[in-house]
């Protein structure tokens, strides 16, 4: 009988406790999304958002959910989910490219735990601003819905919930890190990854409603749904693509022993970034949303902002198209550092075979520039989806939204890198994988 890949993964101890320990952190993180904070009618919010499904707050509190696997829209404890954490390792990496100064600190002994000291620190002061929006925003849905709100005192309110909000937001993170400390997969990733699956069956059965009240033309719902799987085929093929740059390393007498005189590759993925830089720019665009919305009957300015990153506008959609490309090559430089890479290069003998060695940065600069930007424009087409689909078939912004975008691209960015990880140590433990040649990339 065959070896089958499932059921080894429960037959290495290993890998059976990571994946257990992960399944049980994903529990926790989707009990704490149907918990409502404190002085919150869930009732009466259910009621608002059902009575104005068509307006403009519950567009957004939808687009909201889909990173907070529906939390948002029930204003439970883990409302914010980890964008605010994203958010703050965006700000975070930019002033670490802008300032020398911090670089360099980053770049000393224990650098990288005061990088992460100040994004854990930075997390909370953005949680402390998206909370008082979020006050703010429950305060305009109670003068619509009387007693959405259930304490009179609105200041002790204001406190309670953004104390609340903020400790969900970072028990979040923490969650993630012992997901990618303990478990399988990226923690962040996977925790988003869970919400946007846990929000497919009731997109599927809002669907279903749809097409049985006549308010769907069935063949779009068929096309569509045939159209979701073709991308995923897109998508996988894509992801797995990749450049090979050829390396060889000159021989090279240390003591009595010779070293070097082989040669390799290294490995640049077609879209080097991954679904990097959509989460970024999602992320980005959230915070000024998130306020904008909250905050739009204190200022008419900001109604206008509001309407402005309205998800699935068009000034919306440009402002993401532009955030995506500029992400590709900002996330990509940071961690594909053209300028470390040659020189590792140089200092262990090697060399690529028809290029000069000073002229190595040069070269792996134009190699990446070439695929940065096709698979940045890639990105951006899967991310514009969701507002085709929408307009074209008429489809709910909850079911448009996971047929394409962010949410597609999460989905299978995220279930490949977890498959990936399973099957080394599948590998690891001498068993077979998924497929008998494994996971591996196509070579171009």
């Amino acid at each position: 009988m065959a070896n089958n890949a499932f059921v080894n993964m429960f037959k290495v101890k290993e890998l059976r406790d990571r994946l257990f320990f992960t399944f049980f952190i994903l529990a926790v993180f989707r009990l704490g999304c149907v918990l409502t904070i404190p002085g919150i009618n869930a009732a009466l919010l259910v009621q608002y958002f059902n009575s104005y499904a068509e307006s403009a707050e519950s567009a957004f509190a939808s687009y909201m959910d889909f990173f907070a696997g529906g939390a948002f829209e029930k204003f439970s404890v883990f409302m914010l989910g980890v964008m605010p954490y994203i958010s703050t390792q965006i700000i975070l990496q930019l002033a670490l490219v802008i300032f020398p100064s911090l670089k360099r600190i980053a770049q000393e002994e224990g650098g990288q735990q005061k990088v992460q000291a100040w994004t854990r620190i930075g997390t909370i002061f953005v949680c402390l601003i998206q909370g008082y929006a979020i006050t703010v925003y429950a305060d305009s849905i109670n003068q619509q819905v009387a007693g959405t709100i259930i304490f009179a005192n609105k200041a002790y309110f204001k406190f309670l919930a953004i104390f609340t909000v903020t400790t969900g937001a970072m028990v979040t993170v923490w969650l993630g890190d012992q997901i990618t400390a303990r478990g399988i997969g990226n923690g962040i990733s996977m925790l988003i990854f869970a919400g946007i699956v846990a929000r497919l069956p009731s997109a599927l059965w809002e669907l279903y409603g749809g097409v049985s009240a006549g308010t769907i033309n069935p063949v779009f719902a068929i096309v569509a749904v045939l159209l979701f799987i073709v991308i995923i085929g897109f998508v996988v093929y894509e992801q797995s693509g990749e450049r090979k740059i050829p390396v060889h390393y000159a021989k090279r007498v240390v003591g009595r022993k010779m070293y070097g005189g082989q040669s390799t590759y290294i490995p640049f993925k077609i879209n080097p970034s991954g679904v990097i830089p959509i989460i970024f720019a999602s992320a980005f665009l959230t915070f000024p949303s998130l306020l904008a919305t909250a905050l739009s009957s204190k200022a008419t300015w900001l109604q206008k902002v509001a309407a402005f990153l309205t998800y699935g506008g068009l000034w919306y959609n440009v402002i993401q198209v532009l955030l995506i490309i500029f992400f590709a090559y900002f996330y990509t430089q940071v961690t594909l550092n053209p300028t470390e890479i040659a020189k590792n290069i140089r200092e262990n003998g090697g060399s690529i075979p028809g290029i000069r060695t000073d002229k190595t940065e040069e070269y792996l600069q134009r190699v990446l520039n070439r695929l940065i930007l096709p698979g940045s424009l890639y990105l951006a087409v899967i991310a514009l989806l969701p507002s085709v689909i929408q307009a074209v078939f008429k489809f709910p912004m909850s079911v448009a939204g996971l047929m394409g975008g962010t949410s597609l691209l999460i989905l299978v960015g995220v279930d490949l890198d977890t498959m990936a990880q399973v099957e080394a140590l599948l590998k690891m433990h001498h068993h077979d994988g998924f497929t008998k040649k494994g996971l591996k990339p196509r070579s171009l």
